[in-house]
């Protein structure tokens, strides 16, 4: 039985690639959002986002926000779910929680510190230094540092 149930899941898998290798063309897009139970809010790679359905075959489940998919091109019906583009070691790294990590708990770096405080903190809490003085307050900074390795 068990044999039985992998052939029919390969047979489907097939049957499923053979379909989308002979259809018009497809989109690759990536869910936002699920909107409810039926359609889901999905931007396309080429840029504008719409709301599609999703084929009866396709995990709903696997369907989360950050999900490439694959669209029809003329019913915007999402036809399958695509594996991650990027390693997911390196996926995870872009969603990084630094905690509640204070300055102090950086070491060494107290001339570094002291150049980000006064670009960043200063103008923002105290921006009256800046205009008492005749400067506008800077908005942006740009942070670089030499390459560690």
């Amino acid at each position: 039985r068990e044999n039985l149930r992998a052939a029919k899941k390969e047979f489907n898998k097939t049957e499923d690639d053979l379909k989308s290798l002979q259809s018009v063309g497809q989109i690759i897009g990536e869910v936002l959002r699920p909107l409810d139970n039926e359609r889901l809010i999905v931007k396309a790679s080429s840029g504008p986002r719409y709301v599609v359905g999703c084929r009866s075959k396709v995990d709903k489940e696997k369907l989360t926000s950050g999900t490439r998919v694959v669209l029809d091109m003329t019913t915007l019906t999402i036809m399958r779910a695509l594996p991650r583009e990027v390693d997911p070691v390196v996926y995870n790294m872009l969603h990084e929680d630094p905690g509640n990590v204070s300055y102090s708990a950086v070491g060494g770096l107290s001339d570094q510190i002291r150049e980000l405080r006064e670009s960043i903190e200063l103008p923002l809490m105290n921006p009256e230094l800046f205009l008492r003085v005749g400067i506008k307050p800077p908005k942006v900074i740009i942070a670089s540092c030499r390459p560690l390795f």
